[in-house]
């Protein structure tokens, strides 16, 4: 298969530089399909270096039941993959187009603009419009054609010659062609490739992939407009194409009666149209399409007409057209052109959308039209509506961070109350023994605030008092003034008054003693309450007393009598 390579074009490359590339070249094989009425029709090329090779071309007839909806895309992948399959081709990646019939072309007029992202917003806005479809429902994708630059006449401008007045020349604009089509379009091309188990990676533009196979056969002379007529059995399309670029499209259905003829196509299994009425049809619409072009645009007139197709009519339209024109008219002869083997020029007549994108999607930036993957306006932010997400943001987490805070703070603050409860239980628990130590601790301090050596002065008076036979102490007590008291039991009153006598020997100020009738269990008949107190001058010399001998049957000693409570 040839190699196929093209230099940059002028008009091409005087177009301002977008600042962001859009859909870099499929590496490796790619393999282009077409669904021609009922024929399926493969092409697969690839690339070597800056260079495009064609490596087959071949055509299957679809197979579908009597019944079958060939809108379904159910339907259509199941036939595509068995037509595949019988043509034993695995392909990679996969690149279909769209036919003129379903995509909305319109041409517009825009500032220069160098983002591509800007300028597509642009094309958005300004397309919504002219659509007979809403926006949300299109998927939109554009080509810049050309840069305009307004000159102002030289007869004008050498007439003014104050040139304060001289008008300003207009800034140069942008004619951008821009292609619209229904998202369920898109959406059907990709549910039918993946019923198919194919991986579509582009999805072009029929008219635009023409225009690239044009340019390929060197058909037209230099920047001259080449006018190419596509037949097909149930209708006809044409394209003016000048530098690789689309100047103009039209697509017209074509009816007309059908002879059970067979053409001389290898898989042409379809009825041919009768010649004369489909090649008058034809010239028809093909002759006021190029009236309605030449109005559209009287500077750029087409020079050439060529017709390419497999329905067998072709050379029948051409011998018309080269009656109603006076321009020339051939067949496109894709074979020569394209060097084919005679394996892929049996096929190549009715592949031209085909090879055109196959050759297209290996360009440095690939198809100009991509539905799969349009170019996409810069989103448009409110910075109102952000700042003021923001500011909740913000707040919500400052918010959060407080609350989360707060509950740090809580937990600690339980963690220490859990940790108080604990010992305040545990108090609560020993509360009793602290109470005995606190009375203890205040007995001890009351003595010691009393600044008399209390135990000396109980020891003593054990000394001084009388034997144990004739009284004995039941309580002894000091109180926070330095008063001892003394409760004693005596057996007669005599015994009382000589106690009162000999407390008084020893220097205690006794205060009157109180006797009472009060018998006790062991035979002491009077008891008595007695005060003392104690001067400045009182010295105890504990080494000049000496206590009284214990009785000889006291068994207040004896630990067993003590755990019985005996005296």
């Amino acid at each position: 298969m040839p190699d196929l390579a093209f230099p940059k074009l002028p008009l091409l490359a005087s177009l301002p530089p977008f600042r962001k590339k859009h859909r870099p070249r499929v590496q490796g094989q790619v393999t282009a399909l077409d669904v021609d009425g009922a024929t399926l029709r493969v092409v697969q090329a690839t690339p070597h270096g800056d260079r495009i090779s064609v490596t087959r071309i071949v055509a299957q007839r679809l197979e579908f039941a009597a019944d079958a909806d060939r809108s379904d895309p159910t339907t259509l992948g199941t036939a595509i993959a068995r037509a595949l399959d019988q043509l034993g081709v695995k392909p990679g990646p996969v690149v279909m187009g769209v036919p003129r019939a379903q995509v909305v072309l319109r041409t517009l007029t825009l500032p220069v603009l160098d983002d591509v992202r800007e300028l597509a917003s642009m094309v958005h806005f300004q397309i919504g419009k002219d659509l007979p479809f809403r926006m949300d429902e299109a998927v939109i994708d554009f080509k810049v054609r050309r840069k305009i630059t307004p000159t102002a006449p030289r007869a004008e401008l050498a007439a003014k010659t104050d040139a304060s007045v001289v008008e300003p020349v207009p800034p140069p604009r942008l004619e951008v062609l821009v292609a619209a089509v229904k998202r369920d379009v898109v959406e059907f091309y990709q549910q039918t490739a993946d019923l198919a188990g194919l991986k579509l990676v582009t999805l072009g533009l029929l008219p635009y992939a023409n225009a690239r196979c044009v340019e390929a056969c060197n058909v037209a002379e230099g920047d001259q407009p080449v006018a190419l007529v596509s037949l097909r059995p149930d209708e006809m399309n044409i394209d003016v194409i000048a530098q690789q670029t689309l100047l103009f499209s039209r697509g017209a259905p074509v009816k007309a009666h059908t002879d059970s003829t067979p053409v001389p196509d290898a898989v042409a299994p379809e009825p041919a149209p009768v010649a004369d009425e489909f090649a008058d049809a034809v010239t028809i619409e093909v002759v006021r399409s190029l009236h309605g072009y030449s109005g559209m645009d009287s500077q750029n007139p087409v020079t050439k007409v060529a017709v390419t197709g497999a329905t067998g009519q072709e050379r029948a339209v051409v011998e018309r057209l080269s009656k109603r024109l006076a321009i020339p008219c051939s067949v496109l002869d894709l074979a020569s052109a394209l060097e084919l083997t005679v394996e892929a020029a049996e096929h190549a007549p009715g592949a031209i959308s085909t090879i055109g994108l196959a050759l297209g999607v290996h360009d440095a930036n690939g198809l100009p039209f991509d539905f799969l993957n349009p170019k996409r306006p810069a989103v448009q932010r409110d910075l109102r509506r952000i700042r003021i997400l923001a500011g909740l943001a913000a707040a919500v987490a400052l918010l959060v961070a407080v609350l989360g805070l707060r509950q740090i703070l809580i937990n600690q603050r339980l963690n220490i109350q859990s940790a108080v409860d604990a010992e305040l239980a545990d108090a609560k628990s020993k509360q009793p023994i602290y109470q005995k130590m606190i009375r203890q601790a205040t007995t001890v301090d009351d003595w010691v605030k009393g600044g008399h050596n209390w135990l000396e002065h109980y020891a003593y008076l054990s000394a001084i008092l009388p034997a144990s036979e004739e009284v004995y102490l039941t309580s002894l007590a000091v109180n926070g003034q330095g008063v001892i008291h003394l409760s004693v039991q005596a057996r007669s009153g005599e015994i009382l008054a000589k106690l009162d006598k000999q407390l008084r020997d020893a220097g205690y100020i006794v205060k009157p003693l109180a006797i009472t009738p009060g018998a006790d269990r062991y035979g002491y008949e009077f008891r008595s309450s007695v005060e003392l107190l104690v001067p400045d001058k009182v010295k105890i010399d504990l080494s000049k007393v000496k206590t009284p001998a214990r009785p000889a049957d006291d068994a207040s000693l004896d630990p067993k009598v003590a755990r019985k409570g005996g005296a």
